[in-house]
């Protein structure tokens, strides 16, 4: 059986969609079935079209469904991409995070696998309380963090973050998307020993 891995993200300007691409196409590489998904838009309308670069992206994924409850149901794991807004995710990631509560209540996103990257226009932008943020609630769900940790050199190579791939505006280089690739490959491997598809120890 292979992984079933939702990978959740939510981009205004395209940083975020092309980090979930990247993590996409390194978790189908390592074997897992992938829904790359994004989370609904909740700014108006006016204001998405008043910005030529928002307008171009949300045209841009326009294709890319938008996640549902069935498919926190369907994964064995999820891997999320936000940008940060004054230090926590994008509010539009959080509007879908706060729906959950009836699948929490019954245990439904409990035991998943779970990593997260984020973005942000400067180095010290909020990246790290992003993500730890985010992991609180991901904490309450009863999910199981794989964070990249300092388990690859990539890690390193890209910026250091052992909470999941930050990164800081820009088009994604070759060292991004290997700190990017590693994380998704990571999660697969981990989600894979949990359902008992292969020992922890191969997971290094």
């Amino acid at each position: 059986m292979s992984v079933k891995l939702a990978i959740i993200f939510y981009s205004t300007y395209g940083t975020n969609h092309a980090m979930a691409e990247t993590a996409a196409e390194a978790a189908r590489a390592a074997g897992a079935e992938v829904r790359l998904l994004r989370v609904a838009e909740t700014a108006p309308d006016e204001v998405v079209q008043a910005q030529d670069a928002w307008k171009a992206q949300a045209e841009k994924m326009a294709d890319i469904p938008v996640v549902t409850h069935a498919d926190m149901e369907w994964a064995d794991a999820y891997f999320f991409a936000s940008p940060t807004r004054y230090g926590t995710v994008a509010s539009q990631m959080r509007a879908f995070i706060d729906t959950l509560g009836g699948l929490w209540f019954e245990g439904k996103l409990a035991n998943k696998a779970v990593t997260a990257m984020t973005s942000a226009q400067n180095t010290h932008g909020g990246q790290e309380t992003t993500l730890l943020g985010l992991y609180t609630t991901l904490m309450h769900w009863g999910a199981i963090l794989v964070p990249p940790g300092y388990t690859d050199p990539s890690i390193f190579e890209a910026g250091g973050n052992p909470y999941g791939y930050s990164h800081t505006a820009g088009a994604l280089d070759d060292k991004a998307k290997a700190a990017i690739a590693h994380q998704s490959r990571r999660l697969v491997s981990v989600t894979k020993a949990l359902t008992g598809a292969q020992s922890l120890a191969e997971t290094a």
